[in-house]
C-alpha cells in the first residue's frame, strides 16, 4: 500500500512553529519522511533565511514527495492580517482553526497518511471563541473519534525513549481532577492505551501500570479513598477485559528506570503526573500522540515559545521526533 505524505499544520504563526518546521524540513529533506505544510506561505518564508526560495506552493498533497528533497511543499491558506513573531493575536485564530480542519479532512480522506500539528496558543483561540480545551479535544470532535472494541478516544500519550504515559484527564485544574475520575473513564483510557500499543507501537502483549491519585497511593485509605473506590476497581475491570494492568502505583515509585522495565505505558490520572517524568527524561525530544482516533496524529511536546519566536534559536528535535513517529505509526496501520 502506497502511503501519502504527512500533513503538518503551521500552528500559532506568531510562535516558533514556522521556524521549527523549516528546520525540520532541512534535516529531513534528504531521507524523509516527506510532509506538506498546511498553513500560511508568508509566515514560513519569514522564518527561513532563504525566504520563499525554499518553498513551493502545491494544490494537492500528492505533489509533496516529488518536491520534498528540493523544496518545502506548502498548501497555502493565507492569513488575513500580518503576524509579528512573539505577539499572538486572536485575528489569526480563524486561520489556525482552518489549517487544522483542512489537514484533518486530508487525513480522513486518505490524501495524507497522518497529521502532525505544530503548537497552538490557547489564549488567542479562546479570545476568538474557540470552545475546546486544546488540540486533542478538538481533533476528537472533528473525527468523531472511532470506536475500538467499545473504547473511545481521544486519549493523550506522551512518548520518549524508555517511557510512554497516557492521561485519564488532560487540561483540567488539579482541583477538579478527583471529581472527574470515574471507574468508566479509567477503564476507557486503559482500553484505548492497550489497543494503541498493539496497533500503533507493535507491542503484542501490552502491560499497563496505573498511577494512584494520592501520596503513597492513598496509604490504604488514610491519605484518600480514590484508590480504594475508583482506581482499584478500574484496574480489576481492565484485568477482567483482558488487559494486563497493575497498580495503583504511587507516583514517586512509578518512574525510576527499574520500575519502567515492568510496563509498556503508565496510565496517569492528571496532566503533570504524566508530563513531568517525560520531560525529565527527554525535554527536547518528547512527542504527543493522540490515541483512539481514526487518523494518525502526533505533535511536539512543547508550546509556542513566544519568548524566543523570531530569534532563530528554537530547537526542532521534538517536531522531528513527532514527524518520524507519525510515519512509523502510519506504516504499521497500513501494514
Amino acid at each position: 500500500m502506497k502511503l501519502g505524505p504527512l500533513a503538518l499544520t503551521l500552528g500559532e504563526p506568531a510562535g516558533v512553529g514556522p521556524e521549527i518546521i523549516v528546520k525540520a524540513w532541512n534535516q529531513l529533506r534528504a531521507g524523509g519522511p516527506p510532509f506538506v505544510v498546511v498553513g500560511d506561505f508568508q509566515s514560513l518564508a519569514a522564518a527561513s533565511s532563504a525566504g520563499s526560495a525554499i518553498l513551493r506552493r502545491v494544490i494537492s498533497p500528492e505533489d509533496a514527495p516529488r518536491l520534498f528533497p528540493d523544496a518545502l511543499p506548502v498548501l497555502d491558506i493565507p492569513l488575513q492580517a500580518p503576524v509579528v513573531a512573539g505577539r499572538p493575536s486572536p485575528a489569526a485564530a480563524p486561520q489556525v482553526v482552518r489549517w487544522i480542519e483542512t489537514a484533518v479532512g486530508l487525513a480522513l480522506s486518505g490524501a495524507v497518511s497522518g497529521l502532525v500539528t505544530a503548537p497552538i496558543a490557547k489564549a488567542p483561540l479562546y479570545a476568538a471563541g474557540f470552545k475546546f480545551p486544546g488540540h486533542t479535544e478538538f481533533l476528537g470532535e472533528l473525527t468523531a473519534a472511532a470506536n475500538y472494541d467499545g473504547a473511545r478516544g481521544p486519549i493523550m500519550m506522551l512518548a520518549v525513549p524508555g517511557l510512554r504515559t497516557t492521561l485519564v484527564t488532560i487540561h483540567e485544574p488539579i482541583s477538579r481532577v478527583p471529581a472527574l475520575l470515574t471507574i468508566e473513564r479509567i477503564v476507557n483510557a486503559g482500553l484505548v492505551t492497550a489497543q494503541a500499543l498493539r496497533r500503533d507501537f507493535g507491542v503484542a502483549a501490552p502491560r499497563l501500570a496505573v498511577a494512584g491519585l494520592n501520596p503513597h497511593a492513598g496509604e490504604s485509605g488514610s491519605l484518600g479513598r480514590e484508590e480504594i473506590e475508583i482506581v482499584g476497581p478500574a484496574i480489576r475491570a481492565l484485568k477482567d477485559l483482558g488487559v494486563d494492568a497493575s497498580g495503583p502505583w504511587p507516583s514517586d515509585t512509578l518512574f525510576p528506570e527499574e520500575t519502567r522495565r515492568r510496563y509498556d505505558a503508565a496510565l496517569c490520572l492528571y496532566h503533570d503526573q504524566a508530563l513531568i517524568p517525560v520531560k525529565m527524561l527527554d525535554f527536547w525530544g518528547g512527542v504527543n500522540v493522540t490515541l483512539g482516533l481514526p487518523i494518525v496524529r502526533t505533535s511536539p511536546d512543547h508550546g509556542t515559545a513566544f519568548d524566543i519566536a523570531g530569534r532563530g534559536v528554537a530547537r526542532p528535535e521534538s517536531l522531528i521526533a513527532a514527524i518520524r513517529l507519525a510515519d512509523e505509526i502510519a506504516r504499521r496501520r497500513a501494514g
